[in-house]
């Protein structure tokens, strides 16, 4: 079941960034007859629900985040994929990985085929990238649009806030996020082109918007170590040990 009110919140993407929604369900029909094994969500479910959940994205704070990031025990792991790359490179396990497929092919080639369980999401611009999920061990696939068969929405619309809203759908007792900043700077790790820069802010700007609608919805306790976010708890790293219990 879709969070109530995402119906609205996607005619909005379709219309401020003019996707096209035969194309968003073109890619998740695609995806669905790629999917073998239903049974990542049970194990995504069981990962997340009442647990504390850090989320972690590519934004400029990531780097002083790391260092922290490598203390943190018991808690549960999702990375958005275009800060995987950064994230293994420091020892740090994910357990969920949010990707639309753009994030370092050798990295999550390398991740794939170990028990990290990814969950793709299929819109109408990566469709062309889809075969790429035969790289992974375990894997289920969302969409923007209407799910169907083995295809969920969680809702969200970039990968970093997609994990957010994945967190709370499974019922996280607290969701905690790093390197999710949604401000006027692009971070490094995003790998972003600057060609690219006016769309990425308007994306990170809408990713912002929906977190803090996600905030008036949700049961999860909601915390950030990144830029103030309106529904989110601002909190130092040196009182994480306090959240974190």
């Amino acid at each position: 079941m879709m969070i109530s009110g995402w119906n609205s919140r996607y005619n909005e993407i379709l219309k401020e960034f003019k996707y096209n929604k035969r194309k968003d369900m073109e890619s998740a029909i695609l995806l669905e007859s790629m999917i073998k094994n239903q049974n990542q969500i049970k194990k995504i479910k069981q990962l997340i629900n009442n647990q504390i959940v850090v989320v972690i994205g590519s934004g400029p704070s990531l780097s002083y985040a790391i260092p922290k990031l490598k203390q943190i025990k018991k808690t549960i792991t999702i990375v958005a994929d275009s800060a995987l790359k950064k994230v293994v490179e420091n020892g740090i396990k994910p357990d969920i990985v949010v990707t639309d497929l753009d994030g370092d092919e050798m990295t999550l080639k390398k991740i794939g085929k170990t028990n990290v369980v990814f969950v793709v999401h299929a819109h109408g611009d990566n469709i062309s990238k889809l075969d790429f999920v035969g790289n992974f061990k375990n894997y289920l696939g969302s969409t923007q649009t209407k799910p169907f068969g083995k295809i969920q929405n969680f809702g969200g619309f970039t990968d970093g806030d997609r994990a957010v809203f994945l967190a709370s759908y499974f019922n996280a007792k607290k969701i905690i996020l790093f390197g999710m900043d949604f401000g006027n700077r692009i971070g490094k790790f995003s790998y972003t082109k600057p060609s690219e820069r006016k769309i990425k802010l308007k994306k990170l700007r809408k990713g912002k918007y929906l977190l803090e609608w996600l905030s008036t919805k949700t049961k999860s306790e909601l915390f950030t170590t990144s830029q103030p976010l309106s529904g989110f708890k601002k909190i130092p790293y040196r009182n994480l040990d306090i959240i974190i219990t």
